[in-house]
């Protein structure tokens, strides 16, 4: 193949790894065989930043399929570049809180990553924080059958936080994690290097009792 056209293959590529929002409709659901072109397990890491993440699980895992869900524009830049040529990676620009109640399936998701989200330490901004009743409530939804939220933080207060509002529902159990087998984020290794503790928590989703 000449130089242009593989260069013009290239580029298309890139582009088919950034999933195309519906121009018709700012809810419907997302095709997920469609879009990856096959069957298979769906993780989500949600706030992907420039994907290292993403990229690395995706390449250790590849018979799965890995979704990345940014809202800015020069980290899903970044992390499209990095997953131009790892071929079950796609990605997503919009918030992740959205993608999670509007654009994916009912009982589409084995895992979902929420790696280090903003801790909005302040009191004032604490409705900015993204994990809530109503956002678990999407997350149970959207979760297969003992599908799981992972989440990490290194801020103890939100730590709390999240582990006593799951631990109200029961509809999730609540795990802690001491460590888990993962590729390192960047957040991680900076606060690790800090000698800040890194704080785990598993929700595992329930069926209701019949």
């Amino acid at each position: 193949m000449p130089a242009g056209e593989v260069e013009l293959a290239h580029r298309r590529h890139v582009c088919s790894v950034l999933i195309p929002l519906s121009r018709e409709s700012l809810t419907d659901r997302l095709d997920l065989e469609k879009i990856f072109g096959r069957k298979g397990p769906l993780h989500v890491d949600l706030g992907c930043g420039d994907g290292a993440f993403l990229c690395a699980l995706a390449e250790r895992v590849p018979e799965k399929n890995f979704l990345g869900i940014e809202r800015l524009l020069g980290r899903i830049r970044t992390a499209t570049r990095k997953a131009a040529n790892i071929a079950n990676v796609r990605l997503l620009r919009v918030e992740g809180s959205y993608a999670v109640q509007y654009l994916l399936p009912s009982g589409s998701v084995e895992t979902f990553y929420l790696l280090f989200p903003d801790p909005w330490p302040k009191r004032r901004h604490h409705r900015h924080r993204i994990v809530t009743p109503d956002f678990l409530n999407s997350v149970h939804a959207v979760l297969d059958e003992n599908g799981l939220l992972l989440i990490a933080t290194d801020h103890v207060d939100y730590f709390d936080k999240i582990k006593k509002t799951a631990r109200l529902r029961r509809d999730f159990r609540v795990f802690e994690r001491v460590e888990v087998d993962l590729p390192v984020t960047k957040f991680q290794e900076k606060f690790q290097a800090q000698g800040s503790r890194v704080y785990w928590l598993e929700l595992r989703k329930v069926l209701p009792v019949r």
